[in-house]
């Protein structure tokens, strides 16, 4: 159990390094998580035949991952987009959106319940965004492209979450990230005529990042968090990655400094957010002894 909990961490800790190297890697957004996408797949095809974790799947479902993929791929687009434009703080920051954005979107997908705390909790969120937004307007582009890969990862999850419960999870990511290599691979020439870039193939510096960012952040992590759920329940996990862009925060201030960048309404904006995500954390926790106190007496819990 305690292997497994220092492996969960491992794994959002990780994540949340991903921004860091964004920055570090000097190709643009799109080909970053392109070679991001095809180092990472090629790994994953190797990796889980080897292990026997692959299965074969459906057609249908095989073209309903690579959508999912595609999604995924634009949210990495984004993400970078927003680093580089802005920094690894606002992107990380706008990243803490996406609780809002899960509870918004997935009652219209699956047509569940909303869930009003999630939703007014998100809002204190997004009102945190709008003051680094409103008093830092350097930033104006950066949080855009950050809230809109906040809003493509929560729809991805919920897709995502939807396949794994009848497709094995190696599966489901290795397809998923392929078709995703895919479909960037089809659209890549008319990013690159709208956004041109000065050279397509990395240097031995944006090489050993990648490996980094592809082996490390993706492949190792996903192993690890994959590990860990089958240790610790699903409830913990999911309570342990709403650490992911504080994490990354802390990474950016540690080695870019950008604490000293970032005007009062930035740590105005990101304190309101904390507190969401802190009182999210309680909530759950709340609804989590309540779940078990009902599962004691025999108390069917609320569909939700």
């Amino acid at each position: 159990m305690k292997k497994a909990f220092i492996q969960l961490h491992i794994a959002v800790f990780l994540a949340g390094f991903t921004g860091i190297l964004g920055r570090l890697i000097d190709l643009n957004e799109g080909l970053l998580v392109w070679y991001r996408l095809l180092i990472t797949s090629v790994t994953m095809w190797i990796l889980f035949a080897i292990t026997k974790k692959l299965r074969k799947i459906a057609w249908k479902d095989i073209l309903q991952l690579s959508g999912i993929g595609f999604l995924a791929a634009l949210h990495w687009v984004t993400f970078y987009g927003s680093v580089k434009v802005a920094n690894v703080s606002v992107a990380l920051v706008c990243f803490s959106s996406v609780g809002f954005f899960t509870a918004l979107v997935e009652p219209l997908l699956l047509r569940v319940r909303f869930k009003w705390m999630e939703m007014l909790l998100g809002l204190v969120v997004m009102a945190g965004i709008y003051l680094i937004f409103h008093f830092d307007p350097l930033y104006k582009t950066g949080i855009i492209l950050g809230i809109t890969s906040s809003m493509l990862i929560a729809i991805v999850i919920i897709l995502l979450k939807q396949v794994m419960k009848r497709i094995n999870p190696e599966t489901a990511l290795t397809y998923q990230l392929s078709g995703g290599f895919l479909a960037l691979t089809a659209v890549m020439p008319f990013y690159l005529y709208w956004f041109p870039t000065r050279y397509l193939i990395p240097d031995a510096n944006d090489w050993f990042w990648l490996l980094v960012l592809a082996w490390l952040c993706s492949v190792v992590a996903f192993q690890f968090s994959a590990y860990a759920l089958r240790k610790l329940s699903a409830f913990t996990v999911n309570l342990t990655f709403n650490m992911e862009p504080v994490y990354g925060i802390i990474l950016a201030f540690m080695v870019y400094r950008e604490n000293e960048l970032l005007s009062k309404w930035f740590f105005i904006g990101f304190a309101m957010i904390a507190a969401a995500l802190a009182i999210h954390v309680w909530v759950l926790m709340r609804e989590h002894r309540q779940k078990k106190i009902n599962e004691t007496h025999g108390i069917p819990s609320a569909n939700h």
